[in-house]
């Protein structure tokens, strides 16, 4: 019979309790020898299992044992809490601070990386990326048959450019780099045998980053990229890929900005818009019309005639556009912008005296008139911010409304205007001259002779402005119109006004504003309100000069309810109850063209 050997754990602090149990399986174990050969195998697993632990890694019998260690892991950029980005192509660089020995390489697109193998030492670890702060582990021991896992996280360095995991194209150059000041990263590590796995060794590490040409597929450029042709039916039909022609304003153009109007030029961000539309208005209606001195029927002799009257206006309206920037987002680094139009019309009454002055000129009118309407240069002076807040300035014939629904000023005349926005456009400002073109008498369009009106008007919107949805504006404006004298097209005085002393005056008047549009919770609100100060140098009414203290204030209210709106408009204007006094208390605006209340 083989003796049992019970080796025998030392336990430290032992109590008596624990002592006296140990004494009674002893005992037991002697009394039972079937137990006691149970127990001695299992405390003999425990000591070789320790002594595992404990002494010097072990090798399977007749295997070569390993001399040379490994260095893995991953490289990840913290986005937030519970999140991580992985950085692809980060550089990996291993010295041995013992014999200077170096050892490189790159993580994969996942950010995975791996070195072997390596002779057991002391190194160096440093890992750099491009828009990442160095990592630098000064000092990391490496031995025989040891594989050292480390997961490091690194800090991004504060830059405009949006980091991307695939390489960057050769033909764009190196990135910006950041301006913020390098920040270490952070690293855990994890330790274990290389022969624990025989197919680490045995399979290649991942590889790093494709090249860009197994990436890209290099074009000219992208707007010449051809559509896929869709045969799915062979009906024909609207199909979800359609060729575009040179005539087609639904789909893509280059006349209508779509395409870069001349490359080889002019480059890839230069773009023409051209916009052509055409308006026909025919009025006819029956107002009172008075005889006149002359009638246009012989034995009239009733003071009102006949008081049908029909118009007929044909408008042709083309604008072209040419800038260079992007189509979207991105605010234009230049623009020049040419609107010419023209204007057919035709009157016809049954009275005379109303197409003109002299009753000669008979019951009808028939003209055209041809204006410029916009011919402005645009250029952007600075870019304020990454979220495209700028400032522009912008010189010529341009279109400028003073308000949300035009109630102060709107109107096409040549003048300055400096623009832009801040805070990534929840504010956006104005400030503008204009010096007046008169307009011609039967089509409204701008003429070519100058009216000796100038205003000055500066607006700036606040979105948000104390409660969310809720956009605020704020306008002053100053009119200087001088005094003139002037006939219209069709013969008829103008300015002044023939009516009560009809002298040439001039008019200064100040105007300031509190606008408001968006909602205040489930209310829909819009409002406005001016108020105007100033002089006119000899009011026709009164007979002398007159200072100007007037107002003028909208509101409308809604609410939205499922497919229902209810809506109240509430419209106020200040008025003159003594129009002989020197204080002139009737509201009028600058030039207005009111959207309010329909």
């Amino acid at each position: 019979m083989r003796d049992s050997t019970f080796p025998v754990r030392r336990i430290p602090h032992a109590g008596p309790m624990r002592l006296a149990s140990s004494c009674a399986l002893s005992l037991l174990a002697f009394l039972i020898p079937g137990v006691g050969a149970a127990q001695a195998q299992q405390a003999q697993q425990g000591a070789v299992q320790e002594k595992r632990e404990s002494g010097p890694p072990q090798r399977i019998p007749r295997q070569k044992a390993l001399t040379t260690g490994a260095l893995d892991g991953v490289v990840r950029e913290a986005v937030n809490a519970g999140e991580q980005r992985p950085v692809g192509g980060a550089a990996i660089s291993l010295r041995n601070l013992d014999s200077a020995q170096g050892f490189h390489s790159s993580a994969s697109a996942e950010g995975i990386f791996r070195l072997f193998p390596l002779p057991p030492g002391r190194y160096e670890l440093r890992v750099e990326s491009e828009g990442y702060a160095a990592f630098v582990l000064a000092e990391i021991a490496l031995g025989a048959n040891e594989v050292v896992t480390l997961e490091i996280s690194l800090v991004p360095i504060a830059s405009a450019a949006t980091r991307s995991r695939l390489p960057r194209l050769p033909e764009l150059g190196p990135s910006v780099p950041g301006g913020a000041p390098a920040r270490p990263g952070t690293h855990r590590e994890l330790r274990h045998r290389l022969d624990a796995d025989p197919s680490y060794v045995e399979n290649p590490p991942p590889e790093s980053l494709p090249p860009a040409a197994d990436v890209y597929n290099v074009m000219a450029d992208r707007w010449n990229i051809p559509v896929p042709e869709y045969r799915r039916y062979a009906q024909k039909g609207e199909y979800v890929y359609v060729h575009s022609h040179w005539y087609d304003p639904f789909n893509r153009n280059k006349w209508k900005g779509d395409y870069p109007i001349w490359p080889s030029l002019l480059g890839q961000q230069t773009f023409l818009n051209v916009t052509a539309s055409a308006e026909t208005i025919l009025d006819g209606r029956r107002v009172p019309s008075p005889s006149n001195v002359s009638a246009a029927l012989a034995g009239s002799e009733n003071f009102f005639g006949k008081g049908e009257q029909a118009f007929f206006d044909e408008t042709v309206r083309v604008s072209f556009d040419l800038f260079r920037g992007d189509t979207s987002f991105k605010p234009v680094d230049w623009r020049v912008r040419i609107t010419p139009e023209l204007s057919v019309n035709d009157l016809k009454v049954r009275e005379l005296g109303i197409v003109g002055p002299d009753v000669r000129e008979g019951t009808n009118r028939f003209a055209y008139h041809a204006g410029l309407q916009e011919a402005f240069a645009e250029v952007k002076l600075h870019d304020l911010s990454s979220n495209y807040d700028f400032v522009s300035v912008r010189a010529g014939i341009q279109q400028f409304n003073g308000d949300f629904r035009g109630f102060l000023f709107v109107d096409e005349q040549p003048g300055v205007r400096v623009f832009g926005n801040l805070k990534s456009d929840r504010v956006e400002y104005n400030v503008a001259y204009f010096h007046f073109l008169e307009k011609d008498t039967n089509s409204g369009l701008n003429g070519f002779d100058r009216r000796h009106q100038q205003v000055v008007l500066g607006n700036i919107y606040l979105q948000d402005f104390f409660f969310p949805g809720y956009t605020a504006e704020f306008v002053a404006a100053w009119n200087k119109d001088d005094a003139s004298v002037h006939y219209d097209d069709n013969g008829f005085l103008v300015r002044p006004a023939p009516i009560g002393s009809v002298q040439p005056h001039g008019i200064r008047a100040g105007y300031f504003g509190w606008l408001g549009s968006g909602h205040i919770r489930r209310i829909n609100l819009t409002h406005a309100f001016y108020q105007a100060v100033g002089a006119d140098s000899l009011s026709p009414i009164a007979g002398r000069r007159v200072t100007v203290n007037a107002q003028m204030a909208a509101a409308e209210f809604s609410v939205d309810r499922d497919w229902t709106r209810y809506r109240v408009s509430l419209f106020y204007s200040s008025g003159d109850a003594n129009p002989r006094d020197s204080r002139a208390r009737g509201f009028d605006a600058i030039l207005d063209l009111p959207s309010f209340g329909g």
